[in-house]
This record gives structure tokens, sequence and C-alpha cells, in this order.
């Protein structure tokens, strides 16, 4: 019996069997759980069911094709988001592409240099335990002192730089494993034919490292989006998703519905990230091995 689809169908009919699955499983937790939601001792374990605490999924998704502000000819909510989700996805790739070139230059350069790897590796890890609240705001005072002739720095390079800061951490880990991955064999064998390091580089270590490459590029891209949402809001800058979160929830009072908005177009930059890392992963499919190309 063969089967039938091609690979990248059935992931997109499994991706939205899975959206009708959660949103199936939020109706009837709203209808069956109860209104004060589930407290055990001091701590609450699941929501409140009321409107206000959960919107129907309808009604938030209703929402989307009706003005941003209720009273008024402002533009359809989902027109507003959908923007708003370009403008941090823009951002985001800016801080992944930066980070990832990041990840790469260090991956190589420990590589190269043992003593680097011990010396770096650890600083690298211990990177990624400063609080991401913390340094935003220090991002921002720090570039606005840059003026450069006629450039001057501006607050979405603070919050891509942010998001290059949680990326390029996955990318200089995974790319490390990757380098080093080769079988001895091979890499004795590139020797004895007086094959240099720049060329084993190319045509041995940077193909074997895909594999493991790969997910890091994935986690990478994550990173940025997540990255590029929080520092929207320590920093302030208006016009991405992460700003837009902070803005309509304020307004959950009287409309429970308008703040799940922008959290579908976070949901939307993260799926569009992780389609175009999906689609560098086709273009790399022939040195995926151990892996099922996309």
């Amino acid at each position: 019996m063969t089967r039938t689809g091609s690979p990248l169908g059935r992931r997109v009919l499994l991706g939205v069997l899975g959206v009708v699955v959660l949103a199936a499983i939020w109706e009837l937790y709203k209808a069956l759980g109860p209104a004060t939601g589930v407290v055990i001792g001091d701590l609450t374990v699941l929501p409140r069911t009321s409107d206000l605490a959960m919107p129907h999924v309808w009604d938030m998704v209703a929402r989307l094709f009706r003005p941003v502000r209720s009273a008024g000819d402002d533009e359809m909510m989902w027109q507003a988001v959908l923007q708003a989700s370009f403008f941090s996805l823009g951002v985001a790739a800016v801080g992944w592409f930066v980070g990832v070139v990041v990840g790469m230059v260090l991956a190589i350069f420990m590589q190269r240099f043992r003593t680097a790897e011990s010396a770096l590796l650890p600083w690298i890890v211990l990177s990624q335990t400063v609080p991401l609240i913390a340094i935003a705001p220090l991002v921002k005072r720090w570039g606005s002192q840059i003026e450069i002739g006629s450039f001057s720095w501006e607050n979405w390079m603070s919050v891509a730089l942010i998001a290059s800061y949680l990326a390029f951490f996955p990318v200089s880990i995974g790319a490390l494993r990757g380098l080093g991955s080769p079988d001895v064999n091979h890499v004795e064998l590139m020797r004895t034919y007086s094959v240099g390091w720049w060329a084993t580089l190319v045509r041995l270590r940077l193909p074997a490292s895909v594999p493991y490459l790969l997910p890091a590029l994935r986690l990478a891209a994550a990173n940025a989006v997540i990255g590029t949402v929080v520092a929207e809001v320590s920093i302030g800058l208006r016009g991405g998703i992460g700003r837009m979160i902070v803005e309509y929830a304020a307004a959950a009072g009287g409309d429970p519905a308008k703040p799940w908005a922008p959290i579908f177009g976070a949901v939307l930059v993260g799926l569009l990230a992780a389609g175009v890392v999906a689609l560098i992963g086709l273009a790399l499919a022939r040195y995926r091995r151990g892996e099922t190309p996309a």
C-alpha cells in the first residue's frame, strides 16, 4: 500500500488539526470549568472561565474583523495586527541574521582554536543568564548616545540588537557541535591530501554541521521573535506587536476579545519565522543526515 500526500501537506494538515483541538479544549474548559478557576491553596492553577478572562474563540476571531476602536472609522483590527506583525517580523529578522552571523563566527573561531573554546564557551553560556528586561533599557540608553556623521541610532535597532543577543547562543553552540562532528578518519584523509584548514572547513566541516545547525537556527528564530516582542515592551517601541499587546490589554475590561488580537499576531510572527527556517532546511536537504527533510 503506497502512502499518498506530500510530507509538507501532512504537516500543514496536522498543524490545522492541532489548532482545532486547542480551540475545542479551550471551549470545553470554558463550558465545564469553575467560574473562579482552579485554585490550590493560594495558587491559581487554571484560569477563570468568565467571558472577561476567557472570551469565546468565535468572539476573538470576530473581533479581528471589526474596527480597532468600536466608535470610529478606524482600520480593521486584522489590518492593524498584520502591520504590527510584519514590523516585528522585520526587526526579528534583522536580529536573527546578526545573531546567526555572530554565532557562526564564534563557533568557527572556537573550533579552530581549542584555547578559544575553553576561554569563550563559559562566557557564552553565562551571557544567557542576564535578565532580558534588565538589559533592554540599558541597550536603548547606550544606543541613543551613538552618532556617527549623519547616522543616528534608532529604537528599533536596540530591539534588533536584543533579539540577536538571544539568537546567537543556540547557533554558536549548535554550530560548534556540528563543526566537530566529522569522523576522525575523514579529517585525517583531508590532512593526508594536504588540504588546508579553510578548504576542510568548507568541504567537510560545514556540510557535516547542517544536521546540528538547522535545529539551532529554528531555536534562534524563536528566540529572536521572543526577544523582539519583550524588548518592544521594555523599550516602548511603537508600531510592533509587543507594544500593541500592552496597549490593547488596557481595553480588556470593556472589550475582552481585543487583547487577544495581537497575541494572534505574535503567533503569526513565530509561524512565519519557523517557515523561513523550514525553507532553508529544504535548500540544505542533501546535507541533512539523520533528519527527515521538511
